[in-house]
């Protein structure tokens, strides 16, 4: 009798046992939180340019070479022709200046992606005298540069004041065009600033005979000692009457108020950006990249 008591009673034991442990699995599993995960879309970020191109016009390495001008050249970022060597970092929010050596200007034996300054947009012929003044201010990088067989770097020329004959000078002197001398040269050499003037041989040459191109020699040059290599710098060029200064990330300048300057006073300029390049060899190349570029007068 005590045998079955005992059999009945774990039959039961067991019994309600696995109704609990039914009870609880049940439990836990309606408990049991469900977690959604929500699809979140990651938008790619990219930062444009913010040079504004509309007074500006840019020379291409092909073609005669290629030439465009606004308002075609707002359109940079669709523009087919401009796309491979005048487009936009994204990443960076800067302006890409890519050149290698092929189509040159009529005056020179380089190539280059560069831009010119235009006072009215597409035209060549309205420009400035230092006694009106002007102002050019930018901050790029020289981002690639490639070396020449001995393992060092070519050199590329990033900022100009060129100056430019009016048609009246063109015709007083019988010039074929109405090209003139850059007064100004900023040069990236070795990761270095580099700039060049222009010197008149003859101090007492006539107004007339200063207009001619060989009347003006080189300046023995000046290097900025600060390396800037492959970062980032910020350039200044400020023009006054009889005056011009280069200003290197805002601390060091080199001012320039000697009688070369007084009697360049003579000419009219414009402005010039970008990358000149100064390899005529194969397979080299140079890419330049702007930030920042603004011109005041």
């Amino acid at each position: 009798m005590l045998s079955k008591k005992c059999f009945f009673g774990c039959a039961l034991g067991m019994f309600l046992i696995l109704i609990f442990t039914s009870i609880t699995s049940c439990h836990e599993k309606e408990m049991t939180p469900v977690i959604e995960i929500e699809e979140v879309e990651i938008a790619n970020e990219y930062v444009l340019s913010n040079i504004d191109l509309s007074h500006w016009k840019v020379t291409l390495p092909i073609g005669r070479p290629t030439e465009v001008v606004p308002p075609e050249i707002l359109n940079y970022g669709t523009n087919e022709t401009l796309k491979p060597f005048f487009y936009n970092d994204s990443i960076k929010g800067a302006l890409v200046f890519y050149t290698y050596p092929d189509a040159s200007t009529v005056n020179s034996s380089y190539s280059r992606t560069e831009l010119r300054e235009q006072l009215v947009p597409g035209s060549n012929s309205t420009n400035w005298k230092f006694s009106q003044g002007g102002n050019m201010k930018g901050t790029l990088e020289v981002a690639e540069m490639s070396k020449d067989g001995s393992g060092n770097y070519y050199r590329t020329i990033v900022m100009q004041i060129h100056g430019i004959l009016t048609n009246a000078q063109k015709a007083l002197i019988g010039a074929a065009d109405n090209n003139a001398p850059p007064m100004l040269k900023i040069y990236w050499v070795n990761g270095q600033v580099r700039v060049k003037t222009k010197v008149l041989k003859d101090l007492n040459a006539t107004d007339t005979e200063m207009l001619h191109e060989e009347a003006w020699g080189d300046d023995a040059g000046y290097t900025f000692p600060q390396y800037v290599g492959f970062d980032k710098f910020t350039l200044e060029v400020k023009v006054t009457e009889g005056s011009m200064e280069v200003i290197l990330n805002e601390k060091a300048s080199v001012i320039y108020d000697n009688i070369h300057i007084q009697k360049w006073g003579i000419f009219e300029n414009y402005f010039k950006a970008g990358n000149y390049f100064q390899s005529k060899e194969k397979e080299s190349y140079a890419k330049v990249k702007y930030y920042e570029l603004v011109v005041t007068h």
